[in-house]
């Protein structure tokens, strides 16, 4: 039986890793593709992080993780030649990107091989009735996702059994990152946090949007970089009769939700969804550049932003409210936003960073567009004493109870942009962000 190649994306790791798994000889590769290595200084890192801790793993199982840089398709045609095979799998992705590498591979006569593994249903695996390709509304496809048959797991292996002479390559050095908080990457670290987590998901339901009490999974950039498994999680959820795992199922359907959405619609960063709602915009760089810097006076929305900044990672409770700040009180394009977030978020991806933002927006699958937030009313419902606020921005520490999310010293551009789409008004709150 010829070697195969394994080309690995989005699915750092050994555990239910189909492209690992079976008989023969199998070489894992990683192209560090050096278009991407600008877009986060954030992700760079943990990536980087990830592949050293997979070369380890794979290791001590007798393999090794070949490392190139350059073009994937190139660097992977190149490979095949060296091993003498024609044989590669990847893992089936939605992206612009990984559409365009999927037919270029083929393009290039090589014998590709689609495996599961990036979410826990394969967009397309349900659609809906009369026709469609996807589902616009979560509601249905939630029903259909939780009823569907998934898949087995696959095999761990114990063993790596690698074709002799391939040089496996240089582990790219590690770069500082932007945020100094940041949770380090790699399979192992995700494991020991999945672990931990499992003691914890019967809460979720009760705790999971308290921003002060932070009781989410901390597992959502893992999911982005496939240290772990998103059907590991699911199966584990499933098998939890508590509230707080089935709430945590649906938050693994909504990720599911947002990849067959990209599916069917590609354009999901740059392109409304909704076009007749993607008008009005206001760009005051002043404004922007002050909610980036969470600064804006509205200390909810300051806390969410230097949370962002620190950890590379922001409460999903305070992500709805800092995204409707700027889109639905600021009058703000959401595209510079989300491309704020992609900036810093170790998690983010472009389903369900672009699809939330969308969402929040008005301009992509939420049925009621127009609907708005309080993000006072947000603060005193989901921090009502004010901890979340005091972690982040120390310059409220001495302000007792409430009175802490009180808006203080708005700047002149944040005012301004107040005065565009209404003032900081009462409406009734409903959110749905995916849930980490």
């Amino acid at each position: 039986m010829p070697a195969r190649i394994a080309l690995l994306t989005r699915d750092l790791r050994i555990h239910d890793n189909p492209l690992l798994s079976g008989e023969g000889e199998v070489v894992p590769l990683f192209v560090l593709d050096p278009r991407l290595g600008g877009l986060s200084a954030n992700r760079q890192r943990f990536l980087h992080q990830c592949l050293a801790d997979l070369r380890a793993t794979l290791r001590e199982r007798g393999g090794d993780l070949v490392i190139r840089t350059g073009d994937p398709v190139a660097e992977t045609v190149r490979l095949a030649r060296e091993v003498g095979t024609t044989t590669v799998g990847v893992a089936g992705d939605v992206t612009d990107y990984a559409q365009r590498r999927e037919r270029r591979l083929r393009d290039a006569g090589l014998d590709l091989r689609i495996t599961p593994g990036v979410t826990v249903l394969p967009p397309g695996a349900v659609r809906p009735g009369g026709g469609g390709n996807s589902y616009r509304v979560f509601t249905p496809y939630w029903k259909a996702w939780e009823r569907s048959r998934w898949r087995v797991p696959a095999a761990t292996p114990h063993r790596i059994a690698m074709p002799d002479g391939i040089a496996p390559g240089p582990l790219p050095e590690t770069p500082a990152g932007e945020s100094p908080d940041a949770l380090p990457g790699g399979e192992t670290e995700a494991r020991r946090r999945l672990r931990a987590w499992s003691r914890e998901i019967s809460r979720y339901d009760e705790e999971h949007d308290d921003l002060a009490a932070d009781n989410t999974s901390r597992l959502s950039a893992y999911l982005r970089f496939g240290c772990l498994s998103p059907l590991e999680l699911a199966l584990m959820a499933k098998a939890d009769d508590s509230p707080g795992a089935q709430a945590y199922l649906r938050q693994l359907a909504w990720r599911d939700f947002y990849y067959q959405v990209t599916a069917a619609f590609p354009k999901i960063s740059t392109q409304a969804m909704r076009p007749t709602a993607d008008t009005g915009w206001r760009y005051d760089e002043d404004a922007l550049r002050h909610w980036q810097d969470g600064l804006t006076g509205v200390p909810i929305v300051d806390a969410g932003m230097r949370q962002l900044r620190a950890e590379g990672w922001m409460h999903n409770r305070a992500r709805l409210i800092t995204a409707a700040f700027l889109t639905k009180h600021l009058g703000i394009d959401w595209r510079p936003g989300l491309q704020w977030f992609f900036r810093w978020l170790n998690d983010g991806d472009v389903p369900n960073n672009s699809g939330n933002w969308q969402w929040t927006a008005g301009t992509g699958n939420d049925t009621r567009p127009y609907r708005r937030f309080n993000p006072i009313r947000q603060a005193q419902r989901f921090d009502p004493e004010g901890g979340y606020v005091r972690r982040y921005v120390p310059e409220l520490k001495d302000i007792d109870g409430g009175a802490v999310h009180q808006p203080w010293r708005l700047p002149e551009p944040v005012r301004r942009g107040l005065d565009y789409p209404g003032p900081l008004e009462s409406h009734r709150d409903e959110a749905v962000w995916l849930r980490d």
